[in-house]
């Protein structure tokens, strides 16, 4: 059964969903992050998935206090990611918590650096992979790219990424349904890929398509905010 993975995107510690990765777009939901993580916890859900949307704009992770307050004050296995770029970043993600680093732009311009943290980390690294139109997108969303995300996608696996989430931009925050199409083609590419779908989700339909074409999860973030899904939805998937 496909995982739900609850979404917190901060920006200057507060939790907040953008609509096509535009800042100018910015919907804060709540002041206090832990409390929303608190939320998921107590509906069953056991993982995170957080954003640090300063860090992605910046370049270098700048919410670290508040993935701590979430791993401190909760059960959930948190995955995070924006701004990692060195080795002292990785290490202070996992300092503050965090079980897994996701991975983007650093596995697109240093694929080298990507292998070796790969090779190093295993589990505790995801590979993030966001595109518009098909094409890579890093830094944030902010710098578009021509490589393909099956290329992109293909090329990490052969360097040993069993995992990756993918990213329709022109989906996220717009509840518009996922790329099922996007994710079927990839998953028909490389069969072996545990593939985490992202951007789009609007119900529980979606997430339950996502589940019949073999997504190993799906992160959700505005359909939450909005209520989209009801609780016991969500306790249905909940692990």
């Amino acid at each position: 059964m496909i995982e739900i993975i609850p979404a917190i995107d901060v920006i200057d510690g507060k939790c907040v969903r953008l609509t096509q990765g535009d800042f100018a777009q910015k919907t804060i939901y709540s002041n206090d992050p832990l409390q929303v993580a608190k939320r998921f916890e107590a509906i069953g859900l056991r993982r995170l998935h957080m954003v640090d949307l300063d860090g992605a704009r910046t370049g270098r992770p700048a919410n670290l206090e508040v993935l701590e307050r979430v791993t401190a004050g909760t059960t959930l296995k948190v995955d995070f990611g924006g701004g990692i770029k060195t080795d002292h970043d990785l290490e202070s993600v996992f300092s503050a918590g965090a079980a897994v680093a996701n991975i983007g732009s650093v596995a697109v311009r240093e694929p080298e650096t990507f292998a070796r943290w790969l090779s190093e980390d295993g589990d505790r690294i995801l590979l993030g992979a966001d595109c518009k139109d098909e094409k890579i997108s890093v830094n944030g969303w902010q710098t578009e790219t021509d490589l393909s995300v099956f290329d992109f996608l293909r090329e990490m696996h052969k360097r040993g990424a069993k995992k990756a989430f993918v990213t329709d931009i022109g989906r996220d925050g717009a509840l518009a349904g996922p790329s099922t199409g996007l994710y079927s083609n990839i998953l028909s590419e490389i069969p072996d890929l545990e593939l985490i779908a992202s951007g789009g989700v609007s119900s529980i339909a979606d997430i339950e398509q996502l589940d019949e074409i073999g997504c190993s999860g799906v992160i959700v973030g505005k359909a939450i905010y909005e209520n989209r899904i009801t609780d016991e939805e969500w306790f249905r998937y909940a692990r």
